[in-house]
């Protein structure tokens, strides 16, 4: 189980920071929509040359232009780029194929999207990774990960799962029951006084769980 460290509604040289303060405990680097929108391919460019160990994902959220869009991220430096489930089967289709050519991958977003056939047709496509995302604006309405959503993703085959949603120190132990491939932590990385330390616990209570199971 990894942690994804979520880059997201912060300005550049705050990014560099938290990952230089986290880098010895998050496997994955994650450059938000936000600051994409902000700052463009540059900032993928220039995490890419400081961290080249690290697996870096362009969470672009593309629903349209598919192919266009992968190639940007790609180009750019990220081994993974996001797609938003609701975007057409051609969508994916073509950024899927842009993966393969360029030896990278592609995650889908599950935002806003939990029904089982959607899921499974998404799987059919070849899609390798996918999201389980509770939104900024769902958890500041009490809505958070549950059972159900985790559930929609039991047998698939081949399919990789990450979980986004307001993880912490508290609730990643219920998560990890779920034994979901990535964890995406965000705020509670990057709103805490020492960015450090936490990400340091996190990495050693799913060290202590994987174990123990």
């Amino acid at each position: 189980m990894r942690i994804q460290l979520a880059l997201d509604r912060l300005n550049k040289r705050r990014c560099f920071q938290l990952v230089e303060a986290t880098k010895e405990y998050v496997d994955w680097i994650e450059i938000g929509t936000g600051v994409i929108k902000e700052y463009g391919m540059e900032i993928i460019r220039e995490m890419k040359e400081h961290y080249p160990e690290k697996v870096l994902v362009a969470d672009m959220k593309t629903c349209d232009a598919g192919e266009h869009e992968a190639k940007q991220a790609f180009e750019a430096g990220a081994d993974i780029t996001t797609v938003m489930a609701f975007s057409a089967n051609q969508t994916i289709t073509a950024m899927l194929q842009e993966a393969r050519a360029s030896e990278k991958q592609l995650m889908v977003d599950l935002l806003g999207v939990s029904d089982q056939k959607r899921i499974e047709e998404l799987a059919q496509l070849g899609v390798e990774w996918m999201s389980l995302h509770f939104g900024k604006d769902m958890q500041q309405q009490g809505e958070g990960l549950t059972e159900a959503a985790f559930s929609a993703m039991k047998g698939l085959s081949g399919v990789s799962v990450a979980v986004a949603g307001g993880i912490a120190e508290e609730t990643l132990p219920r998560i990890m029951l779920h034994k979901p491939e990535t964890v995406i932590v965000g705020s509670a990385i990057t709103k805490a006084e020492h960015p450090g330390v936490v990400a340091r616990r996190m990495k050693e209570v799913i060290e202590d769980y994987e174990v123990h199971h």
